[in-house]
């Protein structure tokens, strides 16, 4: 996990309304509405709840067939567990280094986009300021 993995899991659960759905798909799936209706929450409010859960890994949606034939989506809770301490911190930021490697090493550091290349030296202007002494 690098340290934006790690941020966006501790800004997902940094949330009360993120821990009640957490708390709510704790027994077990649910469809939308459903979620909706017990935490007395907009669907679209808890749609921007839910795609921050998922985006961090916490829950997972899928969408199904009811008998009726409406789509319904449902979540459940993947299984995670949460430990923040300097170690997780630290590894987050190894991570980071490890993955900036690669870009500083190789060609002269850059990826083809003249980022990091060197650049021609800049042609030198005449020195047009009068009166003063250097």
């Amino acid at each position: 996990m690098n340290s934006e993995e790690l941020l966006a899991l501790l800004s997902a659960v940094g949330h009360a309304q993120r821990l009640r759905v957490i708390g709510e798909l704790a027994d077990g799936r649910l469809y939308v509405s459903e979620l909706a209706r017990r935490l007395e929450m907009s669907r679209p409010l808890l749609y921007m709840h839910l795609d921050r859960l998922e985006k961090a890994g916490l829950v997972a949606g899928r969408l199904e067939l009811s008998e009726d034939g409406k789509a319904l989506k449902y979540f459940e809770l993947t299984p995670f567990e949460l430990k923040l301490n300097v170690a997780t911190v630290l590894a987050a930021l190894q991570e980071d280094r490890t993955a900036a490697l690669p870009e500083a090493a190789g060609d002269g550091g850059g990826d083809g986009d003249g980022v990091g290349a060197a650049e021609p030296p800049a042609k030198k202007k005449p020195n047009t300021t009068r009166g003063t002494r250097t």
